[in-house]
């Protein structure tokens, strides 16, 4: 485990604090990560920023071979596409904005209340489909992507709208020359084709296969089956492909667990080589970071 896990990047946990049950915080994983030999990690919340977490996790229990990064997630709890926090988090070192997920219409139609990641909080959702019916992206959103076309260092993360939308919005990203995209679990709550998957890499987007929605893997009301993973490696070249965790729900335990069994069972299941673990899991993951 040791010897696999050393130097991997983690682009996708969900540490604490956070109105969700965590099943570790931004110290524990920061230590965690540390004893797994990673070289960086990053948290991310629905519901609130996680600069703070990784900055104060790194300062005071990282080293300098582990790095712990955090980003903003554009939902309702933050203003949905507002340009104040997105510009705030920036400044405080955030490598990721990521358009909506607990707020997405797409997600809640999907999970009906079922959610593992879902908050201890009151206030109802307003639910947000940022692509018109006419085929236009929401002005507020487009204004945040021509922000982050001139923050190359940020990655834009796709979150969990339908598959017109994220098409709507890496196509408007590419356009603007936004380079770092990160198209989150499209197979899963996405529901993106494969033909899709491939396009979107073509654009110059990153896809994520994640241990958290994989049966077998992590505890899901309805998991994808592994098999689709290996399609997804047979549509995507690999130097487009990124594996991380998605890992620190309360009822999955720790996300370097999760990433190992995850990884093992690639190898063991898919026959994935020892090469395309590396690229996937470090090389590709670095360059988003700019490591």
């Amino acid at each position: 485990m040791k010897e696999l896990l050393n130097g991997i990047i983690d682009l996708h946990i969900h540490a604490g604090p956070s109105v969700a049950k965590r099943s570790v915080d931004a110290i524990e994983m920061m230590q965690e990560a540390v004893d797994a030999g990673y070289r960086a990690a990053v948290i991310k919340d629905h519901y609130f920023p996680t600069m703070m977490s990784a900055t104060m996790a790194q300062q005071h229990f990282g080293q300098e071979k582990t790095q712990m990064f955090g980003g903003i997630v554009l939902n309702n709890s933050v203003g949905l596409f507002n340009l104040n926090a997105v510009d705030a988090a920036c400044a405080m070192g955030a490598k990721f904005v990521c358009m909506p997920t607990v707020s997405s219409k797409c997600h809640i139609n999907g999970h009906k209340g079922a959610f593992l990641g879902a908050g201890n909080t009151s206030a109802a959702e307003n639910p947000v489909c940022y692509l018109k019916e006419n085929g236009e992206l929401d002005a507020n959103l487009i204004q945040v992507l021509e922000y982050m076309a001139k923050k190359p260092e940020v990655i834009l993360y796709t979150g969990h709208g339908t598959a017109p939308e994220v098409d709507a919005l890496i196509h408007k990203a590419a356009e603007l020359g936004i380079q770092r995209i990160l198209v989150n679990h499209p197979h899963f709550l996405v529901h993106a084709t494969y033909e899709q998957m491939a396009s979107w890499a073509k654009l110059g987007a990153f896809i994520e296969l994640n241990a958290g929605v994989v049966k077998g893997i992590a505890t899901l009301s309805e998991p994808v089956d592994i098999s689709v993973v290996g399609k997804m490696i047979e549509a995507v070249p690999t130097d487009r492909l990124v594996v991380d965790s998605d890992f620190g729900q309360k009822v999955n335990g720790s996300p370097v667990d999760g990433l190992y069994r995850f990884i093992c069972a690639l190898m063991k299941v898919l026959h994935v080589t020892q090469e395309q673990i590396t690229a996937m899991t470090k090389t590709n993951p670095a360059w988003l970071l700019g490591l």
